[in-house]
């Protein structure tokens, strides 16, 4: 079907690409202890490109039994004259990537369920709180064909559990992340650290706000490391609008930051070795110990500004939608923010006075493009002394990632996978911090 429906798009265009994907999911979620919500979906669908006289035509469709109705809307698109700045990929040489796990589907989803009991089990036997558990599982199949001799093809899976523990009259908590290609336990290490965590947090502060040292969690460093990634884009580098334009090579953040894209990392859940263009991926710096290396492309921005694709163009949108209507664009989906060397036990114990922040609200608020930042800290977790010794509600922290990233007082020695990518806990000297 694939090649013939590349024919179709090929008489009336130079250049055509085909992505097709099938995924099928299943989600369920625990609130308060109790199984609250059960969904199995699949999509499939294809979306076709084509180059013609340089502009770009774009078309898709979940309706797979009208293929000619496919090429002509793409066609029609033509007259939107959108230019195409660049050429479809010719075949790369493949890469060999152990991305799918077989079983994981072989997995009931009653089993599934009884996971996510445990879990809840486990919790409510040690703590009077709301727990809440959502476990996720996908199997992922996407084709890429065009008319240049490219055909790519992969299969991956990936498993990802969320538990937290929310404190009294508060949607405020703790929460962890377990990920893998297959299913696997829930690990009991990290179900008391929640626990031990929640428990040291439940007593209410309001001690003195001001410049403090701050921890971010994990979970919650998107809310910096985002600033980063849409200063390195190459779209906002194309459109002048980067505070980055003239930076490469320069020291910006402290020798302690490390910040890589690598989707070839076959240790983590949805490793690629092609983009959802066909460029090959690789392992991209994007700051190495604080100095700026790279931003990164699609093959539309690269186009545009002459430069090589890097492997980065992804059919992804910040708030979700049908994979399959997304246009690729420039995004970096396999993030790591390198470990340091310390214990985040002994990370707390270094912090005379400060917050941790263990989860956040608008992290898109303030300026995203020039670094700014005015979030919402939900919870904040204050700790004096090296100890903690409650939670400060209603906090916010505020400040520019090319200040407070100059100031980095330490890092995690572990680096755990979560919201937008795998990352350790991050200690900065001196944040300003109000409630």
């Amino acid at each position: 079907m694939m090649e013939a429906l590349l024919n179709k798009a090929l008489r009336g265009s130079e250049q055509a690409e085909i992505y097709r994907l099938r995924q099928q999911t299943d989600q369920i979620h625990f609130e308060n202890g109790r199984l609250k919500e059960m969904e199995s979906k699949m999509q499939s669908g294809l979306s076709l490109r084509i180059i013609k006289d340089g502009c770009l035509g774009f078309a898709y469709t979940k309706n797979l039994l009208s293929p000619d109705d496919l090429v002509q809307q793409a066609q029609d698109s033509l007259q939107g004259q959108v230019e195409a700045p660049f050429d479809l990929p010719s075949d790369p040489p493949p890469l060999s990537l152990q991305t799918f796990d077989p079983f994981l589907f072989k997995v009931s989803n009653a089993k599934l369920v009884e996971e996510g009991r445990r879990i809840c089990d486990f919790l409510k036997a040690r703590v009077q709180a709301q727990v809440n558990v959502s476990l996720h599982r996908q199997n992922q199949e996407i084709e890429l064909v065009n008319n240049r001799g490219l055909h790519q093809h992969l299969i991956n899976s990936s498993y990802f559990v969320n538990a937290s523990l929310l404190f009294p009259g508060s949607q405020a908590g703790i929460e962890q992340h377990h990920s893998a290609k297959g299913f696997s336990e829930f690990p009991e290490e990290t179900l008391l650290s929640i626990l031990s965590l929640f428990q040291q947090s439940l007593k209410e502060l309001r001690p003195q706000p001001g410049r403090m040292k701050v921890m971010f969690f994990p979970e919650t460093l998107y809310a910096l490391i985002w600033r980063i990634q849409a200063a390195a884009n190459g779209k906002n580098i194309y459109e002048k609008t980067s505070p980055l334009l003239d930076k490469k090579e320069a020291l910006l953040f402290d020798s302690q930051i490390t910040l890589y894209d690598d989707p070839l990392n076959d240790a983590q859940p949805q490793a690629r070795g092609f983009d959802d263009e066909g460029i090959p991926c690789r392992r991209i710096a994007i700051i190495d110990r604080g100095v700026l290396k790279n931003f990164y492309y699609d093959l539309f921005y690269a186009g545009k500004l002459k430069k090589e694709p890097s492997g980065q163009g992804f059919k992804s949108a910040l708030w979700g939608g049908e994979t399959v209507a997304i246009k690729p664009r420039p995004a970096l989906e396999y993030l790591y923010l390198q470990p340091g060397e310390h214990s985040l036990a002994e990370l707390i114990r270094s912090i005379d006075r400060g917050i941790l922040v263990a989860g956040v609200l608008g992290a898109h608020s303030g300026n995203i493009l020039n670094g700014d930042f005015s979030i919402g800290l939900t919870p904040a977790i204050y700790v004096e002394k090296g100890e903690i010794l409650g939670r400060v509600k209603e906090a916010m922290a505020a400040g520019n990632i090319y200040e407070v990233l100059k100031k980095v007082a330490a890092l995690e020695d572990t680096a755990h996978p979560t919201y937008g990518g795998t990352f350790p806990a991050l200690l900065l000297e001196d944040v300003n911090v109000a409630w």
